[in-house]
């Protein structure tokens, strides 16, 4: 039981430090970009979203927060769209 335990352990800390160490590689710059790559493509062709994830679970857990983000960033849009058309009026 311990020596599974400690396996396991041993076994994390291993990846982590891989993983770690190999996304600063070329190769694993390489592969990141064809794993993001992959991803977009996929989400574009069939609708699957393996990248948004911890996003849709924030937003389904504060739901207040993130209507309250939309409307700040749309009256942001709002804002910035007033001042160009401003900009050219003073123009």
């Amino acid at each position: 039981m311990w020596l599974w335990i400690v396996s396991n352990i041993a076994g994390s800390l291993l990846g982590a430090a891989t993983t770690a160490w190999f996304q600063d590689t070329k190769a694993g710059k390489w592969c990141f970009d064809k794993y993001l790559g992959i991803a977009y493509w996929a989400n574009e062709k069939y609708g699957i979203d393996i990248l948004n994830k911890e996003e849709i679970s924030w937003t389904k857990k504060y739901p207040g927060v993130n209507s309250k983000i939309i409307k700040l960033e749309n009256r942001i849009l709002e804002l910035e769209i007033k001042q160009k058309q401003k900009e050219k009026e003073d123009a």
